[in-house]
């Protein structure tokens, strides 16, 4: 199993010391598609995934979730989150076995959400039904500090409710005159670019384990793609992710690198665990 570059002590120690930067933004990549963004000593959680539930899930089952690397911290270790995202209601960016004990670690987080999937998020996590923060694609919030907007994301198309609300959404994070941009699962769509460049991305972080049918879950971008939609919405750097968590359902970064070589797209790929800080943004 891959070891994460930090892990539990040693990861708390570097989120800590990290805070000791006050001028510059920190993102440490968590495995898939879960990222902790810190600044100025506030902290935004994008779509954790902390637990083995899945792997639990589908044992002894023709789609095992197989591990491919190990936990880089226990949700309730993480008792200084401000914002958590969930992107949409799939278990690797919704788990109750992630975002539960992540509550009651933080009682005054705060949780956004698509406000399509509110019922949803509120039947699997037991909150008040008013608790989570719900966004629709064209909307934003502020909550821990950061300015929050919702984009429309497609697995692997356009998913509405019956009140015409996207169920898959990205978010677009403002703090400091800076712009993260995470993605959620997303394949590329009519408008995806034109949506995007309303705003300067600092960093985009974008899924490459792309799709194929035989896997029977919904895709992603490929990494030859997320390179491309990098460089087309002007993202000053690209970091990928959603890969190397389950045996049938990943990728690795090769192709990614190489289309942005080809594109001369800023890059970083992360270890589970590591930290990536803004001072390599010239």
């Amino acid at each position: 199993m891959i070891k994460p570059a930090l892990q539990s002590g040693t990861f708390l120690a570097d989120v800590l010391a990290a805070r000791e930067d006050f001028g510059r933004f920190h993102l440490w990549w968590l495995g898939q598609s879960g990222f902790l963004l810190q600044w100025q000593g506030k902290h935004l959680l994008f779509d954790p995934y902390l637990s083995d539930s899945l792997t639990k899930k589908y044992a002894n089952t023709d789609k095992p979730h197989v591990r491919m690397t190990e936990r880089v911290v226990a949700p309730e270790q993480l008792n200084f989150i401000d914002v958590v995202t969930s992107s949409h209601n799939h278990t690797d960016h919704l788990d109750a076995e992630t975002l539960i004990p992540l509550l009651r670690a933080n009682p005054k987080m705060e949780l956004v959400i698509p406000e399509a999937n509110r019922e949803f998020v509120v039947d699997r996590l037991k909150t008040p039904i008013e608790m989570p923060r719900g966004l629709d694609a064209g909307q934003f919030t502020t909550a821990g500090g950061f300015k929050i907007h919702a984009v429309p994301a497609a697995h692997e198309r356009l998913e509405k409710d019956a009140n015409g609300r996207h169920k898959f959404l990205g978010y677009v994070v403002e703090f400091g005159g800076r712009r993260v941009y995470h993605s959620g699962d997303t394949v590329l769509y009519d408008g995806i670019v034109e949506w995007l460049r309303r705003w300067p991305i600092d960093v985009a972080l974008l899924p490459i384990n792309g799709r194929l049918p035989e896997r029977r879950v919904d895709g992603n971008l490929w990494g030859r793609e997320a390179a491309q939609l990098g460089k087309d919405i002007g993202a000053r750097l690209v970091i990928p992710c959603h890969y190397e968590m389950f045996e049938f359902n990943t990728a690795t970064p090769d192709e990614f690198v190489t289309g942005c070589k080809h594109l001369d797209q800023l890059h970083h790929v992360l270890r589970a665990g590591e930290r990536w800080s803004s001072a390599e943004l010239k």
